[in-house]
């Protein structure tokens, strides 16, 4: 059996506020295996944000392990969790954080330039057909301003597949979305997922977490429950039951 993408354990995580420490992450145990679609719910101050920032490597547990793709990332310099974050996790946040005045396709090969062995035609190429994977082949010159709020997350998500990732971790990424454009976002994730990528998805909204195989919801920096999604929606056949928007 393959190692896990992920694999968490006894992982702790206090912070001092003046005279007193915060427990956010209270003993947390979690593995997530290559082809999974988990959702990360909690209501806010259950720890949601502060295991995602661990799994992004963008904070250190307290205690605990954390083992990503097989790497013990207690310990490791700023250089290499630098390196882990820019080859090994793909990130998708609730607001895109696109470059302004740059295309879609230069948006998307933004991360590939911190890569020395990626050439500039291997690069252009790479963000051409993670484009493509998103269904945005035909929108590759806009700039942010001239895409929809759905358009710049299909963006955002084609940058964070450009590196080919091993997990996307994904921060409210429908959060500014409608609920038409959300499903529509949804989509895309499980197709991405079904071609064989991990994807953890934090959330609040229950709807959505409908559309990953596994929820994972925390509760006073603890996982209250760990279940599989037992009746799954299909983005494609919700998207048909929504009614048609007027022009």
């Amino acid at each position: 059996m393959s190692q896990p993408i992920i694999k968490i354990e006894n992982l702790k995580r206090d912070f001092k506020m003046g005279e007193e420490t915060v427990h956010a992450l209270r003993g947390i145990n979690l593995t997530i295996e290559k082809g999974e679609f988990v959702t990360i719910m909690g209501t806010s101050g259950s720890g949601k944000s502060t295991l995602l920032n661990i799994l992004g490597c963008l904070d250190q547990p307290s205690s605990g392990t954390y083992e990503l793709d097989g790497v013990l990332v207690k310990n490791l310099s700023k250089n290499q969790l630098a390196e882990i974050r820019n080859t090994k996790i793909g990130f998708v946040f609730q607001s895109y954080n696109l470059l302004a005045r740059t295309s879609a396709l230069e948006n998307v090969e933004l991360p590939l330039l911190y890569n020395p062995k990626v050439s500039a035609s291997e690069r252009k190429e790479r963000a051409v057909n993670a484009l493509k994977k998103v269904g945005l082949e035909s929108h590759m010159d806009h700039v942010p301003s001239q895409l929809s709020g759905g358009q710049q997350q299909r963006v955002a998500i084609a940058r964070a597949l450009v590196n080919h990732p091993v997990i996307l971790l994904a921060d409210e990424a429908t959060g500014n979305l409608d609920t038409r454009t959300s499903y529509d976002v949804m989509n895309i994730f499980q197709e991405l997922n079904e071609q064989g990528i991990t994807i953890g998805f934090v959330t609040h909204e229950e709807d959505i977490a409908l559309f990953s195989k596994r929820t994972v919801v925390l509760r006073d920096g603890l996982i209250k429950s760990d279940t599989p999604v037992t009746n799954r929606l299909n983005a494609v056949e919700e998207l048909k039951k929504l009614p048609v928007p007027k022009d």
